[in-house]
């Protein structure tokens, strides 16, 4: 499941649209279609529009392993480049913190607990993944 989110509730009248690029929202539906299609979890989407120039979307998703995170940055910089965009790559060889660049949209895979860590949902003032956390049964 992906989570789409807004971070804050500004909005400006002024819209901006980069002649030959990609569409931003169908950009994102790439990458959510295919991090679904490699089995990434807790993936979320956050509008960054009107609250940042960075991008206009930021694309958090985790995977359970350093393999799987560089396969899921491996598929999605195809895709972009299938679209026409060249994208930065960072922190493949460690693997244990994906970032993707596509100008409109930035894409941020990491592993469970590295994504605790850094909590970039906080940041932009958007809920945190919760996972159910299973209790050892009780010794009564």
């Amino acid at each position: 499941m992906v989570s789409h989110l807004a971070a804050g509730k500004r909005s400006f009248p002024i819209s901006v649209q980069t002649v030959g690029l990609p569409d931003p929202d169908k950009l994102v539906s790439v990458v959510t279609t295919s991090l679904e299609d490699d089995k990434a979890e807790d993936v979320m989407v956050i509008d960054l529009r009107g609250r940042s120039s960075l991008a206009d979307h930021l694309v958090i998703a985790s995977g359970r392993s350093q393999r799987q995170l560089g396969a899921m940055a491996d598929h999605l910089a195809e895709k972009f480049k299938a679209s026409g965009l060249v994208v930065s790559l960072e922190g493949v060889t460690q693997g244990d913190w994906v970032l993707i660049d596509a100008g409109d949209v930035v894409v941020h895979l990491f592993r469970p607990e590295v994504r605790s860590f850094y909590d970039l949902e906080r940041i932009w003032g958007v809920p945190s993944p919760t996972r159910s956390v299973e209790m050892p049964p009780s010794a009564g």
